[in-house]
């Protein structure tokens, strides 16, 4: 897609064609990405062992940790350079999007590091036992530690790219190392390592798909790089801007502060809800796979309307920005209605897609999957709210309105859902820290739709 063709999908295509042409391209990577996150605990789960499923579900959230990152110089400068685009400032955003990359590169260098310096104690923090430390172990240091870097710069590349409206290139790289991990987790599971090495021959293609695709989107960088501003050339960030670099933070730390912190409150119940046993553990790691579904295709169709709201806004075509809030609400909120109902109807039969019953632990996996499909039911009602939580957020970070994000972070994860699974938790036990997500959600939602608005309202009245 060269410039004159952006120019004309960003300003006059049909807004519902302009949303499908960002969004497919990026709910198709985050299905497939999506199928590659579980697919390790459905392999795992293959062996019928809930313990180690449960030293997976220990060891993701580490992993998840690399979204905040990518976040963070991925939708910082990707937003930015959407409404230099606006702007017409190409040679800008060409320096914001070198500035971005080599960013997202330190970060993950630091991140393996600080995680290979305090491995046993986080472990322990985020409810390893004695039973399943050794996997969680093995998984963290190829996944984590090894794998950090890679996937944090494949990511941040990919929000840079689809920014400037190379969606589906992005999407490809994305999709690649997926369907690539989808195919070697078995062979490495269970035809090159030995029985009982499941969890390191999961984590192997891990590592080696996210690899496979940093490699592919530097590679698409250099290539579209010579028809738009998109560079990871070290030379093209002399000269970038301080305002500029401002700017990517003030958009890209809330950003990954919302990551960080929903990390955060998976840490906390995870931790929690290891005091029940490391069959719950296992169960709502079960539950929080499968009900990634409907967020991968919500953050999709988010991905791709934030563009087209950041050039718009910038543009100063405010009907057109509200058309395409208007449309990609009404799409996410239908999308998240469906799946509430599929989720109820067939909660066990999504359960016992991750774990084996024919093992010599039958009993612990049934019990684990009776556990998540009663949470699976509880939770999947709090995706409505989830939706409106990441659509206004998104929303914000394409105004550029930092300020609005980083309040609705702290509001969202440390204000209401944190303390309510303690106090639930507390009241009403282990349904209780399952349900405290609906509520949190819901008072969350209702403050991101209210910042967002006053947000708008003082863009109006600068105008």
């Amino acid at each position: 897609m060269d410039g004159e063709n952006k120019k004309e999908l960003f300003e006059r295509v049909p807004v519902p064609k302009a949303i499908a042409t960002m969004a497919v391209p990026t709910i198709i990577s985050q299905l497939v990405n999506l199928v590659y996150n579980m697919v390790d605990t459905f392999f795992i789960g293959r062996t019928g062992d809930s313990y180690k499923v449960a030293a997976v579900t220990v060891v993701f959230t580490l992993f998840m940790f690399t979204i905040a990152f990518s976040n963070l110089f991925g939708i910082g400068g990707g937003s930015l350079a959407a409404r230099l685009l606006g702007q017409g400032k190409e040679e800008d955003a060409r320096k914001v999007t070198a500035f971005s990359f080599y960013g997202a590169l330190i970060a993950g260098l630091a991140y393996s590091l600080l995680i290979w310096a305090f491995m046993g104690p986080l472990l322990r923090l985020l409810g390893a036992s004695d039973a399943t430390m050794g996997y969680a172990e093995q998984y963290v240091w190829l996944v984590v530690i090894l794998g950090s870097t890679p996937t944090i710069v494949s990511a941040a590349a990919a929000h840079l790219l689809r920014n400037l409206g190379f969606s589906r290139q992005a999407s490809i790289g994305l999709s690649g190392g997926g369907i690539l991990n989808i195919a070697l987790d078995p062979l490495f599971m269970f035809v090159i390592l030995p029985p009982g090495m499941e969890v390191m021959g999961a984590a192997l293609a891990t590592l080696i798909s996210n690899a496979a695709a940093c490699i592919y989107m530097i590679v698409m960088i250099f290539r579209v790089s010579k028809k738009a501003p998109i560079s990871c050339n070290p030379a093209a960030v002399r000269g970038i801007r301080r305002e500029d670099v401002k700017e990517i933070f003030s958009v890209g730390v809330p950003s990954a502060l919302l990551n960080g912190l929903f990390d955060l409150a998976t840490i906390v119940l995870n931790n929690q809800m290891a005091g029940h046993g490391d069959l719950p553990l296992a169960a709502v790691g079960i539950v929080m796979k499968a009900e990634r579904l409907p967020n991968a295709i919500n953050i999709g169709i988010c991905q791709g309307m934030l563009p087209i709201v950041a050039y718009n806004y910038s543009s100063g075509d405010r009907r057109r920005m509200g058309e395409t809030v208007k449309t990609a609400r009404i799409c996410g909120l239908a999308i998240s209605a469906v799946c509430v109902v599929l989720f109820m109807v067939f909660a066990p039969s999504v359960a016992e897609i991750f774990l084996s019953t024919s093992g010599d632990a039958a009993a612990d996996a049934l019990t684990t999957i009776a556990l998540a499909a009663g949470f699976l039911r509880i939770r999947c009602l709090a995706s409505p709210v989830q939706f409106l939580n990441y659509h206004s957020s998104f929303c914000m970070q394409a105004m550029g309105n930092g300020r609005g994000t980083l309040i609705h972070s702290i509001l969202r994860q440390l204000v209401f859902y944190i303390p309510l699974m303690l106090i639930m938790n507390r009241l009403w036990g282990v349904n209780g820290l399952v349900a405290a997500v609906i509520v949190g959600e819901a008072l969350g939602a209702a403050c991101a739709m209210l910042l967002f608005r006053a947000g708008l309202r003082r863009a109006e009245a600068k105008h």
